[in-house]
């Protein structure tokens, strides 16, 4: 597959998300977060690390627990993918190997140990 067929399936991806999915406010650790399908999903990043934090409709934490994620970036005409790690209590993480310049797009696809899944689209400020 050509990089110009990896970056028209990642547009119509990230097309169907914003579709989906809405910004609801900033969350309450400073972050954007998008609502989908009953789950609140909260972006936030430091230079070395990119976090997700999960709450449900009436914004209590979701326990991240067997949970996975990964996050597609892209960025100056790359594309990065991270996968996201679990963290106490309602938290997927991933290091960063540097810092998230400004413009950046981060697609966020989650499976929670239930099996529902959800997909999220961010743009770093």
């Amino acid at each position: 597959m050509t990089l110009k067929a990896i970056l028209v399936a990642f547009a119509i991806a990230t097309a169907t998300v914003a579709a989906n999915a809405h910004e609801v406010a900033k969350g309450p650790n400073g972050g954007k977060v998008v609502d989908i399908a009953g789950h609140h999903l909260e972006f936030t990043h430091t230079p070395a690390e990119l976090t997700i934090y999960t709450t449900d409709e009436a914004d209590k934490p979701l326990a991240t627990a067997g949970g996975k994620g990964r996050a597609v970036i892209q960025s100056g005409g790359k594309t990065a993918q991270l996968q996201l790690a679990p963290a106490e209590p309602n938290k997927l993480v991933a290091k960063l190997d540097a810092p998230l310049a400004s413009g950046a797009i981060v697609v966020v696809s989650t499976t929670f140990s239930d099996g529902h899944t959800t997909q999220a689209r961010f743009t770093v400020d």
